[in-house]
Protein backbone atom coordinates (compact mmCIF):
# COMPACT_ATOMS: atom_id res chain seq x y z
CA UNK A 1 0.00 0.00 0.00
CA UNK A 2 1.33 3.58 -0.94
CA UNK A 3 2.52 5.37 1.86
CA UNK A 4 0.04 8.58 2.79
CA UNK A 5 1.47 12.50 2.33
CA UNK A 6 0.04 15.12 4.22
CA UNK A 7 -0.74 18.24 2.03
CA UNK A 8 0.13 21.38 2.90
CA UNK A 9 -2.62 22.86 3.46
CA UNK A 10 -3.06 27.11 2.77
CA UNK A 11 -2.55 29.90 5.26
CA UNK A 12 -5.49 30.93 4.37
CA UNK A 13 -8.95 29.86 2.60
CA UNK A 14 -11.71 32.32 1.35
CA UNK A 15 -15.25 31.16 0.84
CA UNK A 16 -15.84 30.34 -2.16
CA UNK A 17 -18.15 32.40 -4.38
CA UNK A 18 -20.58 31.95 -7.06
CA UNK A 19 -21.53 34.32 -9.74
CA UNK A 20 -24.02 34.31 -12.60
CA UNK A 21 -22.09 33.69 -16.02
CA UNK A 22 -22.80 37.22 -17.53
CA UNK A 23 -21.08 40.03 -18.02
CA UNK A 24 -22.92 42.65 -16.79
CA UNK A 25 -21.90 40.20 -13.04
CA UNK A 26 -18.44 41.88 -13.27
CA UNK A 27 -18.74 44.55 -11.10
CA UNK A 28 -19.93 42.36 -8.45
CA UNK A 29 -17.27 40.09 -8.80
CA UNK A 30 -14.84 42.84 -8.47
CA UNK A 31 -16.58 44.71 -5.32
CA UNK A 32 -16.93 40.67 -3.81
CA UNK A 33 -13.17 40.49 -4.23
CA UNK A 34 -11.65 44.23 -2.78
CA UNK A 35 -14.12 43.28 0.41
CA UNK A 36 -12.37 40.24 0.55
CA UNK A 37 -9.09 42.27 0.13
CA UNK A 38 -9.41 44.67 2.67
CA UNK A 39 -6.07 44.90 4.52
CA UNK A 40 -4.02 44.55 1.83
CA UNK A 41 -1.94 46.73 -0.39
CA UNK A 42 -3.83 48.66 -2.63
CA UNK A 43 -1.99 48.56 -5.90
CA UNK A 44 -2.36 44.09 -5.22
CA UNK A 45 -5.75 44.64 -4.97
CA UNK A 46 -5.98 46.78 -8.31
CA UNK A 47 -4.19 43.77 -9.92
CA UNK A 48 -5.49 41.03 -8.59
CA UNK A 49 -8.76 42.52 -10.04
CA UNK A 50 -7.86 43.55 -13.19
CA UNK A 51 -6.57 39.85 -13.74
CA UNK A 52 -9.77 38.32 -12.42
CA UNK A 53 -11.98 40.64 -14.41
CA UNK A 54 -10.27 38.96 -17.10
CA UNK A 55 -10.42 35.58 -15.92
CA UNK A 56 -13.93 35.75 -15.24
CA UNK A 57 -14.83 37.42 -18.72
CA UNK A 58 -13.00 34.40 -20.23
CA UNK A 59 -14.90 31.65 -18.34
CA UNK A 60 -18.34 33.63 -19.57
CA UNK A 61 -17.43 34.71 -23.13
CA UNK A 62 -15.73 30.66 -23.83
CA UNK A 63 -17.30 28.76 -22.09
CA UNK A 64 -21.03 27.17 -21.10
CA UNK A 65 -20.84 29.40 -17.96
CA UNK A 66 -22.25 32.24 -20.28
CA UNK A 67 -25.03 29.98 -20.96
CA UNK A 68 -28.30 30.28 -19.17
CA UNK A 69 -28.11 29.01 -15.77
CA UNK A 70 -24.56 28.85 -16.40
CA UNK A 71 -22.12 30.01 -13.46
CA UNK A 72 -19.05 30.89 -12.51
CA UNK A 73 -16.98 29.93 -9.20
CA UNK A 74 -14.54 32.34 -7.48
CA UNK A 75 -12.06 31.15 -4.61
CA UNK A 76 -9.35 32.80 -3.15
CA UNK A 77 -6.03 31.55 -1.03
CA UNK A 78 -3.05 32.01 0.33
CA UNK A 79 -1.69 28.50 -0.26
CA UNK A 80 1.95 29.98 1.72
CA UNK A 81 3.29 32.99 3.20
CA UNK A 82 3.88 35.27 0.83
CA UNK A 83 1.35 34.24 -1.78
CA UNK A 84 -1.79 34.95 -2.57
CA UNK A 85 -3.65 32.94 -5.25
CA UNK A 86 -7.32 33.74 -7.52
CA UNK A 87 -9.09 31.34 -9.02
CA UNK A 88 -12.11 30.63 -10.89
CA UNK A 89 -13.37 27.27 -12.63
CA UNK A 90 -16.43 27.52 -15.28
CA UNK A 91 -19.05 25.37 -16.91
CA UNK A 92 -16.94 23.75 -19.75
CA UNK A 93 -19.01 23.17 -22.81
CA UNK A 94 -17.00 25.06 -25.66
CA UNK A 95 -13.88 22.70 -25.70
CA UNK A 96 -10.29 24.13 -25.83
CA UNK A 97 -7.96 25.59 -22.93
CA UNK A 98 -6.54 28.83 -21.99
CA UNK A 99 -3.27 29.50 -23.61
CA UNK A 100 -1.22 32.60 -24.44
CA UNK A 101 -0.62 32.78 -28.18
CA UNK A 102 2.79 32.08 -29.44
CA UNK A 103 3.12 31.91 -33.28
CA UNK A 104 0.12 33.14 -35.16
CA UNK A 105 -0.79 33.57 -39.26
CA UNK A 106 -1.80 37.18 -39.85
CA UNK A 107 -5.54 36.36 -40.20
CA UNK A 108 -5.28 34.75 -36.54
CA UNK A 109 -3.72 37.92 -35.38
CA UNK A 110 -6.76 39.85 -36.85
CA UNK A 111 -9.17 37.20 -35.07
CA UNK A 112 -6.89 37.36 -31.71
CA UNK A 113 -7.50 41.62 -31.66
CA UNK A 114 -9.59 41.25 -28.59
CA UNK A 115 -7.99 38.03 -27.45
CA UNK A 116 -4.75 39.42 -25.61
CA UNK A 117 -6.04 39.02 -22.37
CA UNK A 118 -4.01 36.27 -21.09
CA UNK A 119 -0.90 37.90 -21.96
CA UNK A 120 -1.83 40.68 -19.47
CA UNK A 121 -2.49 37.81 -17.04
CA UNK A 122 0.51 36.21 -17.66
CA UNK A 123 2.48 39.61 -17.28
CA UNK A 124 0.69 40.65 -14.06
CA UNK A 125 1.33 37.74 -11.95
CA UNK A 126 3.88 35.60 -10.93
CA UNK A 127 2.35 32.65 -12.33
CA UNK A 128 -0.54 31.21 -13.74
CA UNK A 129 -2.25 28.02 -14.93
CA UNK A 130 -5.12 25.56 -15.44
CA UNK A 131 -6.54 22.60 -15.81
CA UNK A 132 -9.45 20.22 -16.33
CA UNK A 133 -12.27 19.58 -13.52
CA UNK A 134 -12.84 16.06 -14.71
CA UNK A 135 -10.20 14.69 -17.14
CA UNK A 136 -12.66 12.50 -19.31
CA UNK A 137 -15.08 14.85 -19.86
CA UNK A 138 -15.62 18.57 -20.76
CA UNK A 139 -17.04 19.51 -17.34
CA UNK A 140 -15.28 22.56 -16.58
CA UNK A 141 -11.96 24.40 -16.20
CA UNK A 142 -10.51 25.75 -13.19
CA UNK A 143 -7.47 28.59 -14.14
CA UNK A 144 -5.82 30.06 -11.10
CA UNK A 145 -3.16 32.69 -11.08
CA UNK A 146 -0.89 33.47 -8.08
CA UNK A 147 0.34 37.23 -6.83
CA UNK A 148 3.28 38.05 -4.55
CA UNK A 149 2.83 39.64 -1.83
CA UNK A 150 5.12 41.45 0.47
CA UNK A 151 6.50 39.98 3.90
CA UNK A 152 4.36 41.70 6.67
CA UNK A 153 2.10 43.03 4.06
CA UNK A 154 -0.88 40.52 4.56
CA UNK A 155 -3.40 42.04 7.31
CA UNK A 156 -2.81 40.72 11.00
CA UNK A 157 -5.44 38.78 12.41
CA UNK A 158 -6.34 36.48 8.84
CA UNK A 159 -7.83 33.55 10.14
CA UNK A 160 -7.58 29.93 8.29
CA UNK A 161 -11.27 30.21 6.50
CA UNK A 162 -12.72 33.53 5.73
CA UNK A 163 -15.89 33.39 5.24
CA UNK A 164 -18.03 35.83 2.69
CA UNK A 165 -20.41 38.52 4.54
Amino acid sequence: MPERTEQARPLVFWEHRAYPGRLERLGGVRTDLAADLVGFDPDLVATVELVTSELFANCVKYTDSGGVGGEVIRGLSMPRAGELRVFLSDWGGRGGVPRVPKERSEDEWGWAEGQRGLLLVEKLSTAWGHFRLAPWGDLGTHVWAAFAVRPGAAPAGLRPFVFAD
